[in-house]
């Protein structure tokens, strides 16, 4: 799935994900044998085989949701 990566106002990443109208923010980051697992505040994993530069944000990439 498409989502975009940005850094809000607090500094802290966050996520948004257009086709669920959903924006959270990460709250915990892993890696895996994949790539990296963010872990949204909803609960969500969403795994990402490159995930950018924070510098380079705002960044739209593809990602898979684990759960």
């Amino acid at each position: 799935m498409k989502v975009m990566l940005r850094v809000n106002d607090a500094g802290n990443l966050v996520v948004y994900v257009a086709k669920k109208d959903l924006e959270e923010e990460v709250v915990k980051q892993t890696d895996s044998s994949e790539g990296k697992v963010l872990t949204l505040a909803n609960g969500w994993e969403l795994e990402f085989r490159d995930l950018p530069d924070p510098k380079n944000l705002p960044l739209t990439v593809e990602a898979k949701r684990l759960s």
